[in-house]
């Protein structure tokens, strides 16, 4: 029977749209889904402050009455006037191995990125550099993170069948914990830190890291400004996500770096107990016992790895040793937390100074994702 393509257009519509993965990877070992409710709100134009300069479609592929894919046609307006581009963007991305399932969902988001008056297509991508982005292309038998998306290997295969080609790639390590710091580590750290008058803020409550949680984000705008499509995040966007992740994090696993002369944040890591494992018990939702396999892991009980979720350092202090500073202060703690390796999770194949810094660690590349490109 032909494919038919729906329009989401209703609140049960999104909702299917969002639990289509979980049936698709249902019984996948690799596979970690996200938080059912976390995603609905990330695709509301009604909650979401990046709709204030982007617009969005939706799309469901059904066969025989049954959803078979689904796919997302994204415009970011700010991200095209920051690159001086006119591109569309595709994300949420899922579907069966079918040549014909595949050639509607795409060529349904053409359709609409044409009407709009775009020229390319790419992705996976999302709203802004903190939603999932690049499809993988290396490292199928590897356990996804929180942060990343897991996708089949014959999702790439029906990229390249389609035309499009590869337009950036990212790199992913596990990054071995040393049972104790390099020395070369430890000297660099205390040479930065009286040479440019820097000091370690540690956090032990929700309300002192309140203060300087809108400055990490303003931190991380500058250190990402340069890299693969990142667009600035706004005021709004950073309200948004101090309220959405401050709750979430480990205190004693964010380390903040600012001048001791004025208190200016320069750097920051926000690193997290890997979720993979609770997630996948969890199933999409907290509840009723979602929250209890979340806490699990967060409690490292079984668990031994650890999340590098977010690193920044403004340009001004790159390349100075700074991130020798950072994990001088995390090492240690994920000595007490009996971490074995942290997941570097995306790093961009270009930017060679973020993987400079693993020099000094035993390291394994063991996933590769990509975004594709198309002129449409």
């Amino acid at each position: 029977m032909a494919v038919e393509i729906r329009q989401v257009s209703s609140s049960a519509d999104m909702r299917k749209f969002v639990k289509f993965n979980l049936k698709l990877y249902k019984g996948n070992r690799y596979y970690v889904p996200g938080l059912i409710d976390d995603e609905l709100r990330t695709l509301d134009a009604k909650k979401n402050p990046a709709f204030k300069f982007c617009e969005a479609a939706y799309f469901l592929a059904y066969r025989d009455g049954e959803i078979v894919g689904r796919i997302a046609g994204i415009i970011n307006n700010k991200a095209n006037e920051t690159w001086n581009q006119n591109n569309a963007r595709f994300g949420f991305v899922d579907f069966i191995n079918d040549d014909e399932v595949v050639d509607a969902l795409f060529g349904a988001v053409i359709d609409w990125a044409k009407r709009r008056g775009k020229e390319m297509l790419q992705g996976p991508m999302g709203f802004t550099d903190l939603d999932h982005q690049g499809m993988l292309v290396e490292g199928f038998d590897q356990l996804g993170t929180m942060a990343t998306i897991y996708n089949y290997a014959y999702y790439p295969k029906q990229m390249e069948r389609m035309g499009f080609v590869k337009d950036q790639d990212w790199r992913e390590y596990k990054i071995f914990v040393p049972a104790q710091m390099p020395e070369k580590h430890m000297r660099i750290s205390e040479i930065v830190r009286k040479k440019y008058g820097l000091k370690i803020l540690k956090f032990k409550s929700q309300k002192e890291v309140l203060p300087y949680a809108h400055r990490i984000f303003e931190t991380l705008n500058q250190a990402y400004a340069p890299l693969y499509g990142f667009s600035e995040l706004s005021r709004e966007q950073i309200d948004y996500y101090v309220k959405v992740y401050i709750p979430m994090i480990r205190l004693d696993f964010v380390t903040v770096i600012v001048r001791k002369e004025d208190d200016k944040v320069v750097a920051f890591a926000i690193t997290m107990p890997n979720l993979s494992r609770g997630l996948q018990k969890a199933g999409g939702s907290l509840l009723p016992f979602g929250w209890a396999h979340l806490y699990k892991e967060l409690n490292f009980r079984g668990n031994k790895v650890v999340d590098l979720y977010l690193i920044g350092v403004i340009p001004e202090y790159q390349n100075k040793g700074v991130n020798a500073l950072l994990f001088d202060d995390l090492i240690p703690i994920f000595h007490r937390n009996g971490v074995e390796y942290a997941e570097s999770n995306p790093e961009l194949e270009t930017n060679t100074a973020v993987q400079m810094q693993w020099n000094y660690f035993e390291r394994e590349h063991h996933k590769t994702r990509r975004s594709y490109i198309k002129r449409i």
